[in-house]
């Protein structure tokens, strides 16, 4: 029975990852000028055809897969580490704190390289996360949704302060686009920090077996001999790198850390072994579909892929608050 489970999983795994590849594909061939795959094959327009591609259509979709691979990681790890399903870089004051960061840096070191904004995003993100984990332990928490709420909150206070310095120093469409979740400008050249994430979120699957041992409580993983505190410092610098680097490349994008590893939880439980893999190939499957519609609905033109996400992840974490509530019944 557990053999046959494993084939059932692996043909399932198999299917999404096929289904990734027809979007990458609608993806590459989508966008306001023409392109067509037969061109690449020949003719007066082929030169035309392969920069198109490889200046603009490929680094895009590779984008998309990369930020929606590695979030979607990011958010299992933050909710493992935080014992709570509804926890995930937007609602932790991740994001937030990340995007303050890059703010920081451009009023006081304006010609910081791409590398240096997204270092000193990344310090700020692992300290809002930090701060946000602070809180958790001076406040009383009776429900689960009080942990997001917290965090929630934290990043409201963040971001107000971030939007009073950046209207003080007339930096409020900067700051419009570090938020909005926008890969239209996505180029080459302009998206190999992403690569870095996804490495990261290799790196946690290597740890996956540590970070389901810490997901079951402190004195659970010290009883095994595990260091409970390195294990979580180390798993938020990779959250916070993670949402650092998807900043800096193209702004926040809300819900893919939280609708994405809930759904696998739904159907393959707490192991994160198991688990990533899985997360990974949908995080990549539902950006891409977000994307695709946002350039669908007003073609030539798009709507961001932040505003799709938002608009398509609060209905189907409704969806999911329901699943689980009926299942606890």
């Amino acid at each position: 029975m557990k053999a046959g489970g494993a084939i059932k999983g692996w043909a399932g795994l198999a299917t999404l990852l096929l289904l990734l590849l027809g979007l990458c594909a609608a993806s590459v061939s989508l966008g306001a000028g023409s392109f067509s795959f037969a061109a690449l094959t020949g003719g007066p327009d082929a030169e035309r055809a392969w920069r198109l591609l490889l200046v603009s259509r490929v680094p895009r979709t590779l984008a998309l897969l990369l930020a929606g691979m590695s979030l979607a990681v990011a958010g299992l790890i933050m909710q493992m580490l935080v014992r709570n399903r509804y926890v995930e870089p937007t609602t932790a004051g991740t994001v937030e704190s990340a995007t303050l960061g890059i703010l920081a840096v451009t009023l006081l070191a304006p010609d910081t390289p791409v590398i240096g904004k997204m270092l000193t995003a990344t310090a700020f993100a692992l300290a809002g996360t930090l701060l946000f984990l602070a809180l958790l332990r001076r406040v009383p928490l009776r429900t689960p949704f009080i942990v997001p709420l917290i965090g929630l909150i934290l990043g409201g206070v963040i971001h107000a302060v971030t939007t009073f310095v950046a209207y003080r120093y007339d930096l409020l469409q900067s700051l419009h686009a570090w938020t909005t979740g926008d890969f239209s400008g996505v180029l080459r050249g302009r998206y190999e920090l992403l690569w870095l994430g996804f490495g990261l979120a290799a790196a946690a699957y290597l740890a996956a077996d540590r970070y389901t041992v810490a997901g079951m409580g402190r004195e659970f993983a010290a009883n095994l001999g595990l260091n409970h505190a390195r294990l979580t410092l180390v798993g938020l610098l990779i959250v916070s790198a993670i949402s650092a680097v998807v900043v800096v490349t193209a702004g926040g994008i809300p819900f893919l850390g939280l609708i994405v590893p809930n759904a696998v939880s739904l159907m393959l439980g707490d192991n994160m072994r198991r688990s990533i893999p899985w997360v990974a190939v949908l995080g990549g499957v539902f950006v891409l579909a977000c994307d695709i519609i946002g350039r669908l609905v007003i073609h030539p033109y798009e709507i961001p892929l932040g505003t799709v996400v938002g608009v398509v992840g609060s209905v189907l974490f409704l969806c999911l608050l329901r699943s689980r509530r009926g299942r606890r019944g």
